[in-house]
């Protein structure tokens, strides 16, 4: 969490992509900032909550759930925009974490036409979040079945992007 004089002094040098997990933070930075900043959302966002980002958020990094897809892309078709967003993948071995399983996105990815059901929110990609660890053997095991999941998918012809 940084300040708005802090986002305002990367701006100046340039930095022009900033994140922000808490959307109340969001909906209150945003309006003191200048207009091309492009937001990213990192944190869990709950439905109740798009209707405060999505006039201005650029990329949604955790979407965890179909009805929060829905929602997203409601929100947006409201505000005639189309918003980026990553599905996340729950490859922690930690149930604290959100997503979706491995099979579920597989599942996802072959229904024909699937990414039509949203058309304000673009699937970009995949992320997860890796265990609350120091192991970095169990760190890159997770992150190596994202990978590899995102790699089955793209070779598959499943993958939109």
């Amino acid at each position: 969490m940084r300040s708005v004089a802090e986002i305002q002094a990367l701006y100046d040098l340039g930095h022009r992509a900033f994140g922000e997990n808490y959307p109340q933070e969001l909906k209150e930075k945003q309006p003191l900032l200048p207009a091309d900043i492009e937001w990213h959302f990192i944190g869990h966002l709950q439905r109740s909550n798009v209707k405060h980002i999505i006039a201005f958020t650029h990329l949604v990094h955790g979407v965890d759930s179909l009805l929060l897809l829905d929602e997203l892309n409601k929100r947006a078709m409201t505000v005639g925009r189309i918003v980026d967003v990553l599905l996340q993948i729950h490859v922690a071995k930690e149930e604290s974490k959100h997503g979706f399983s491995p099979e579920e996105i597989r599942t996802f990815f072959k229904q024909p036409a699937i990414i039509l059901r949203w058309p304000n929110a673009r699937v970009r990609g995949l992320m997860g979040m890796a265990t609350n660890t120091d192991d970095r053997i169990l760190i890159s095991y997770e992150f190596a079945g994202l990978a590899g999941l995102f790699r089955e998918i793209r070779d598959q012809g499943l993958y939109p992007v």
